[in-house]
């Protein structure tokens, strides 16, 4: 099987007014226009206010939508939550769940993640799931450990009809908002266990499942990144709030 379609997803993270995030969609698309990114796919993870607006100028674009979380329930008396029906009506494609700031800050456990993940493929949503290791996890020499036994609770049970129902992004937490970056040879090696973790729960379309790299990609190291065989792309954090950032990143895919 050829390598999948490599996804650039922006992950805004909690950033930008919906104002100024529709005047940024718009010279996104202007200058897709004229220099489109042909090697992959484009997607941006927003908050749930910038979604209405942004998947009115996305429309019939190349550029995918996402939301930062869903809820793990169906519907109900659940103040603040965001269901996965609600984010499909809206037309988002995608949806990040278990981000490692959801695990830090809201406690979110792997039984949490994989519940919100069933509740995404219920509604054709498809989910981004997030996993990763701790410095001293790493420290210990625990990483692929820990990441592996995240990925397994998180599809436990998990029925997809093909490899594009479900993207992986491999984050090392120690690597996020820090400055520090996974060298190439660490993304590789933690893409290929990934890839093997996902043969033993789908084996006949494992080697389509997108894995990204989540862990401070940028222009500067992008292509190095990309060129690993078990790195599909990237979950993009600040990088992706700066358009010139975003597109460099899109255009080191080969």
């Amino acid at each position: 099987m050829s390598r999948p379609k490599p996804l650039i997803a922006g992950n805004w993270k909690m950033n930008r007014l919906p104002s100024a995030a529709a005047s940024w969609t718009r010279e996104l698309l202007a200058r897709l226009g004229r220099t489109p990114v042909t090697a992959g796919e484009l997607a941006l993870m927003v908050p749930f206010t910038h979604l209405p607006a942004m998947l009115n100028l996305a429309f019939g674009s190349n550029v995918a939508l996402g939301a930062q979380d869903v809820s793990a329930h169906e519907a109900g008396a659940y103040t603040g939550e965001v269901s996965a029906a609600m984010l499909a009506d809206l037309g988002v494609r995608y949806v990040i769940v278990g981000h490692s700031e959801r695990r830090a800050y809201h406690g979110e456990d792997d039984a949490l993640v994989n519940a919100k993940a069933a509740q995404a493929l219920a509604h054709g949503l498809v989910p981004i799931v997030c996993v990763g290791e701790k410095q001293e996890q790493r420290d210990a020499g625990n990483a692929e450990e820990v990441v592996l036994k995240q990925l397994a609770a998180g599809l436990e049970g998990l029925e997809l009809a093909g490899p594009d129902d479900i993207v992986v992004a491999y984050e090392p937490i120690w690597a996020i908002g820090t400055g520090r970056t996974a060298t190439a040879a660490d993304a590789a090696a933690m893409g290929a266990a990934l890839r093997r973790e996902l043969r033993r729960h789908y084996p006949a379309m494992a080697d389509g499942v997108r894995l990204l790299y989540g862990g401070s990609m940028k222009p500067s190291n992008a292509a190095e990144l990309l060129a690993q065989p078990d790195v599909n792309g990237g979950l993009i954090g600040g990088a992706s709030l700066e358009l010139d950032d975003y597109l460099a990143i899109a255009g080191a895919i080969r």
